[in-house]
């Protein structure tokens, strides 16, 4: 369900802000003091003095939502909607009638404040790789505009604008990870498969060379399907999982009309928060999406 009120109602966004921001206590954002006190109000946000560093702050400060003239109901529509229904930032500025250039910078402090994906791996893993064209976009303070996706067939790397991305499928916890890379090379691997429950993880690959040196270390069992010899499955050996969220991973960047290599991470944590909210009702989804800027 969509939240209607909240979006409607700047008090009740206000709110919903002062629940989210101070779910584990209310503290100073200034000296991380507790020693705090309600202090009056500030619009519809509630004000606090900290008897610490004897200074004052309200629900917002700190966070990516202050120093906005945009009503709090309209930010939390923007992000709402961009991770629930990958809206695009263009349709969101006729949408909410702020200028697209206002949306693109609070939507990218937003984008920016997500939280990395924390690795724990059960195993057994499916790893595979898939390659995303992007270059510099936009204008350049020291260099040419607009030079982007200048890359040669085949697998790229970050400096030749094709960047791989790398999917991580945990069958044992159900987790999935979409992470960036420089390059598609075995250390890149190694660190991706670092964080694991077990000594020995198994992993399941196709037959792209940078996994073979797995199959000579102890701490991995490597299984593997060549798709170049029509090997797609064999049992629980495959890289289906992967495949099939990288297609969606590459519908989630379609509709922004290439994204700079530079801001490539933000999009795609995006994308692994939108995956995590798609099935849960609408304030629920909306509380989850702002607990992981706040």
């Amino acid at each position: 369900m969509f939240p209607i009120k909240t979006f409607v109602s700047e008090r009740r966004a206000a709110n919903l802000l002062q629940q989210v921001r101070w779910r584990n206590g209310v503290y100073c954002p200034r000296c991380r003091a507790e020693s705090v006190i309600r202090y009056g109000s500030y619009r519809v946000f509630q004000r606090y003095l900290c008897k610490d560093c004897d200074r004052t702050f309200n629900d917002q400060t700190g966070t990516v939502f202050e120093h906005s003239a945009v009503a709090l109901r309209k930010w939390f529509l923007a992000v709402y909607t961009y991770i629930r229904f990958n809206t695009s930032l263009r349709q969101l500025d006729v949408e909410l009638d702020v200028s697209y250039k206002t949306i693109y910078r609070r939507v990218q402090r937003f984008l920016r404040a997500l939280d990395a994906p924390q690795f724990d791996l059960e195993g057994p893993v499916e790893i595979d790789e898939f390659y995303v064209k992007a270059g510099h976009k936009g204008r350049e303070r020291d260099g040419p505009s607009r030079s982007r996706a200048l890359s040669t067939r085949g697998c790229g790397t970050y400096t030749e604008d094709k960047p791989p991305v790398f999917i991580l499928a945990d069958r044992g916890s159900g987790d999935r990870y979409v992470i960036p890379a420089k390059a598609a090379t075995e250390s890149t691997i190694r660190l991706l498969l670092a964080d694991r429950q077990q000594e020995s993880l198994t992993v399941y690959t196709d037959g792209f060379r940078a996994y073979e040196p797995l199959d000579e270390d102890d701490a991995f069992t490597r299984e593997y399907v060549v798709h170049g010899d029509g090997e797609y499955a064999d049992g629980d050996v495959h890289v289906n999982t992967c495949e099939s969220h990288a297609s969606l991973a590459r519908r989630w960047l379609s509709p922004h009309r290439g994204v700079s290599k530079d801001r490539l991470t933000p999009y795609l944590r995006a994308f692994q928060l939108h995956r995590e909210v798609l099935r849960k009702p609408g304030e629920e989804a909306l509380k989850t999406i702002l607990e992981t800027a706040l």
